[in-house]
């Protein structure tokens, strides 16, 4: 069989499991909320290409000083830096190209995902004009009816394709109608931009960044805008898609950095000697202190 048509039966497949699921957890059946936990889900299966690329990330801005100090040293030299730069992040068990592996795993479920969803037809009724019901091809066989109404969106639609006619109150549709399609691209691309200041930050005392951290830099702020743009273009289940995988990366993030810190910490503690004193950040004071001294010369004038 064709593995394309076997990715398309597999995503139609979960997104039908979660969306039969809802009643028997007490919500309502949406394909929002179904998009939302395939997204989840997926997301899980991936963590440790995430967390890959989110030490990669960090590690990059960790060693910048020691690349910009070999394209000092190497300048003018392009081979010699090139094999001193692999060998660099050889040693530091760097690959620079782990930080692109989430999104190129995933796009084939983006397309595929997109598929499922234009294949979503109303079934309208020829003499009335009424829709009778919304079929999938890929979801479900049996589902007569699926609530494609998410959040004041049809997630079949394309913002481009509503968002216009909205502005200019044509087809029945007025300007509020535009409103959620343009807080979700604005979401995505919030989202976006904030997931790489988490891991693209400068340091304070690394304020000048070699040029290969600035060209990665460069790349990652176009990313957001693109996811925005191919948001605006597709059907807004997808946009659900990239804006719950873009939240949940944040948080994923977080969690990540926050626990390889907290790691550093303590192996920098256990490093100290066990007679080290804490370091509070205030000089060690020797002797007695100054209110000391003036009590004993009180005491010989008495």
């Amino acid at each position: 069989m064709n593995p394309w048509t076997l990715l398309l039966d597999l995503l139609g497949g979960v997104l039908d499991f979660f969306y039969q699921l809802l009643p028997k957890m007490g919500l309502e059946p949406n394909l929002g909320i179904a998009i939302i936990l395939l997204t989840l889900a997926i997301s899980l299966v991936f963590f440790p290409l995430t967390l890959k690329q989110t030490r990669t990330m960090k590690a990059m801005q960790d060693i910048q000083p020691e690349v910009k100090r070999l394209q000092k040293e190497l300048k003018g030299e392009k081979e010699e830096l090139n094999k001193e730069l692999m060998a660099l992040y050889q040693e530091r068990g760097v690959n620079p190209a782990a930080g692109c592996l989430p999104m190129i795993v995933q796009m084939p479920l983006w397309f595929g995902l997109f598929s499922v969803l234009r294949s979503i037809k109303p079934n309208i009724d020829p003499e009335s004009g009424e829709v009778l019901s919304v079929t999938s091809k890929y979801i479900g066989d049996g589902l007569e009816n699926i609530n494609t109404v998410f959040l004041g969106m049809d997630l079949t639609l394309s913002p481009s394709a509503v968002v216009p006619d909205a502005i200019k109150s044509a087809n029945g549709l007025n300007p509020l109608d535009a409103l959620p399609y343009v807080l979700l691209i604005i979401l995505i691309v919030a989202a976006g931009f904030y997931q790489q200041m988490q891991t693209t930050r400068t340091k304070k005392d690394d304020k000048e960044q070699s040029q290969t951290a600035q060209s990665m830099q460069t790349a990652m702020k176009i990313m957001p805008l693109f996811f925005g743009f191919i948001s605006w273009t597709l059907t807004a289940g997808l946009g659900i898609y990239f804006a719950t995988s873009n939240l949940f990366r944040v948080g994923q993030q977080a969690l990540i950095l926050r626990l390889d810190e907290r790691g550093d910490d303590d192996e920098k503690k256990s490093a100290l000697p066990a007679d080290t004193p804490p370091d509070d950040g205030e000089p060690e004071k020797k002797g007695p202190s100054e209110n000391a001294s003036k009590k004993k010369s009180r005491r010989r004038r008495k």
